[in-house]
């Protein structure tokens, strides 16, 4: 996937808060996410493959559930 080569969240140094613990904040990933250039192609990996753990595409795991169920609606 070429486009991970060009992700604001491609440095180990943040990868933690884009897998905060349960009951933790994802305010800090998303905010990375806004100013990521390969927002979009991230987030549609996560709905292809159904990710279910982290902040893919500037969007939390309970966020990408709702859409999912939007788009089948």
């Amino acid at each position: 996937m070429i486009w991970q080569n060009h992700a604001a969240c491609n440095d180990p140094a943040v990868a933690d808060v884009f897998f905060p613990d349960k009951g933790g904040t994802t305010r800090e990933a998303k905010r990375i996410c806004a100013g990521c250039p390969v927002r979009e192609p991230c987030l549609q990996y996560a709905l292809d493959n159904d990710e279910r753990y982290g902040v893919w595409g500037g969007l939390s795991e309970r966020q990408r559930r709702r859409l999912r169920k939007r788009r089948v609606a």
